[in-house]
């Protein structure tokens, strides 16, 4: 069986699609997977290093305003389309898989009009404008969110759920506490804004981290991103905390093993991008969630809305965002168990751990009808 995967740009649209990836390796001895991205995303590092074979087509947003730019990238998407098609029509994959990104539209289009069966996965609430069109070309549409569904063909959409590393549902706590030379005993606070960071949430971690400092019963650990990590060094140092003097208190610049992170975590303070939901509801964790608010199409809030009404989250908006209302939500949760324990159950009722190996069934189905 061969396959060609394209998600690009962004780790939320890219390690979906190497977890199907790895899903449908369990389920077929003889896969051969092509994955086709762009040479500027971050799926040229990350792609190569997982071994799998990959190739580019170039191609950028447009922007919403008018712009010379524009002229260009629209230059760039007509010799994308035409190599796109090329590269489909060269591999002959038994089916094409998109999980997001500019990169998918060509490539998903050319084998719709092709007749080879295609899917896209779907991870958001509300889906964006490339997905909206492509979905009455595709054969098949698996959603992360229920909600989703209502905006696609109700003949070809299946809620799946978000696919999620293996190693996020099966990695345990004890291996943890020691990775991150933490204590079992306190009740662990994760805050991460993704890869990059987030800078709202970095700046009201400073005051909180003042608050808790020397705490006897929370801890924290803080990725703050990389690109924001001497600015949040140097304020927390201004606001007189001194890290080393307190072993409740982790703030790195990036945490290579978030798997093991979320086995510790009580309570996540997160943005709101579905790759980061999935993994937390697969988890059960319950979470204070901090919208990106130039998402497109605003999807970020929507989506910690969903997971706010099913009881397993507070959402505070970016703009509402400062470190005493961080503090207030904190303490509120981590000091009544039963609220937090009857979040967690929230959190893992509508968690897919089984996501993956259900979009790999689909797409398996979806080649023997080729």
């Amino acid at each position: 069986m061969k396959i060609i995967v394209s998600g690009g740009g962004t780790g939320g649209h890219i390690y979906p699609a190497i977890t199907i990836i790895r899903a449908l390796k369990k389920q077929i001895n003889d896969l051969e997977v092509l994955y086709v991205g762009t040479s500027t995303g971050l799926e040229a590092d990350i792609v190569p290093k997982e071994g799998l074979p990959f190739k580019t087509v170039d191609l950028q947003g447009f922007k919403r305003s008018l712009s010379p730019v524009n002229i260009v990238r629209f230059f760039k998407a007509i010799g994308g389309v035409f190599k796109a098609a090329g590269i489909v029509r060269s591999y002959k994959p038994d089916v094409v898989i998109g999980t997001g990104g500019y990169v998918c539209g060509p490539i998903l289009m050319a084998a719709s009009l092709m007749g080879i069966p295609t899917l896209i996965q779907e991870q958001n609430v509300v889906p964006g404008i490339t997905n909206k069109i492509l979905s009455h070309f595709v054969s098949r549409i698996a959603t992360g969110a229920i909600e989703a569904n209502k905006f696609f063909p109700q003949d070809k959409v299946i809620f799946t759920g978000n696919p999620i590393r293996d190693e996020v549902v099966n990695t345990e706590k004890m291996p943890g506490y020691e990775a991150f030379d933490l204590d079992p005993a306190k009740k662990t606070v994760l805050v991460s804004g993704g890869s990059r960071g987030a800078r709202s949430i970095n700046r009201a971690m400073v005051g909180v981290l003042k608050h808790f400092a020397g705490s006897k019963t929370v801890q924290i650990l803080h990725a703050t991103g990389k690109a924001e990590n001497g600015d949040i060094m140097n304020r927390i140092a201004e606001a007189g905390v001194n890290l080393q003097q307190y072993d409740n208190l982790k703030v790195v610049p990036y945490l290579y093993d978030m798997p093991q992170a979320m086995a510790i975590a009580d309570l996540a303070v997160f943005r709101a991008g579905a790759t980061g939901l999935a993994e937390l509801t697969a988890k059960g964790i319950p979470a204070v969630l901090v919208p990106y608010p130039y998402a497109a199409e605003n999807h970020q809030e929507f989506n910690a809305r969903a997971i706010e009404k099913a009881g397993a989250a507070r959402v505070i908006l970016n703009q509402d965002l400062n470190s005493d209302i961080l503090i207030s939500v904190i303490e509120q949760l981590l000091g009544n168990d039963k609220l937090l324990k009857e979040m967690a159950e929230a959190s893992q009722s509508i968690g897919r751990p089984e996501a993956a190996d259900t979009i790999g069934e689909i797409i398996i189905q979806l080649a023997k009808k080729n």
